[in-house]
């Protein structure tokens, strides 16, 4: 049975604030958890009997293991419709913000809604992206609804926050920076290197002046529509077309 303490611990963990303080993020599902358990020692595991029946060897490990209700489990679920297990995992230690100059990643600038940011963790686990820059003011990945809409690709995805501008700056002349803008070239019709960085912008005003300014490569998913059409892409969307283009391409 889980205690008022540890709920309240829990939900606490919904905000940002206390999971810096406390260095924990929460994962959901068999899915979810199943994957970061691979990857990283859960600190919690709050599971119904259903689950740790299926899991034999969960007591053996190091971590607090809790028996719940599937009411108790509602109850302290951010999720509508919980599934069986919820884990408290350490947020990972950013490794180095250097670039691998060899390979191609992705760098999200401002990026504000939740599900956007995790369904782009899940397409770069999906083409092979192992690492995502994220500028200071893209939406904290490690929140629950973040966590959850990378279906578990958040375990095999590097999540980097720093100085966009700074790193664009510290990398060399010749380094390829690939950015989508509305008054880009036409992405079908442009040459892509197997390296380099692509920039995705926020949903609403795309990519900062102060990114944009330093982007060498600018493309545009053109429109396939005559007349009117719709403005944009979602950034999701967007980033998924542009990703699967540089890999046909490589």
């Amino acid at each position: 049975m889980i205690s008022k303490n540890q709920f309240k611990y829990i939900r606490r963990l919904e905000q940002k604030k206390y999971r810096r303080r406390e260095g924990l993020f929460v994962a959901e599902g068999t899915k979810v958890v199943g994957d970061l358990m691979q990857r990283y020692q859960p600190r919690s595991l709050f599971a119904t009997t259903e689950y740790i029946a299926a899991h034999p060897l969960l007591s053996q490990n190091d971590h607090e293991v809790v028996i719940v209700t599937d009411d108790e489990l509602q109850r302290l679920s951010f999720q509508q419709h919980p599934q069986q297990v919820l884990a408290l995992f350490p947020i990972p230690e950013a490794s180095s913000s250097d670039i691998n100059q060899g390979t191609l990643s992705l760098a999200l600038d401002g990026v504000q809604d939740p599900g956007n940011l995790g369904t782009i963790i899940r397409i770069a686990d999906w083409f092979g992206i192992e690492t995502i820059y994220c500028s200071e003011d893209t939406v904290d990945a490690w929140n629950p609804k973040v966590v959850q809409a990378t279906m578990g690709s958040i375990a095999r995805v590097n999540i980097i926050y720093l100085n966009l501008p700074e790193m664009l700056d510290a990398l060399p002349s010749d380094y390829p920076v690939y950015g989508t803008l509305l008054d880009g070239d036409d992405i079908y019709q442009q040459s892509l290197s197997k390296n380099g960085l692509i920039i995705m912008g926020n949903e609403g005003n795309g990519i900062s002046e102060a990114v944009r300014s330093r982007i060498t490569n600018r493309l545009l998913i053109p429109s396939f529509r005559q007349g009117d059409t719709a403005e944009s892409l979602n950034v999701a969307i967007a980033t998924a077309i542009t990703c699967s283009e540089f890999r046909r391409r490589g």
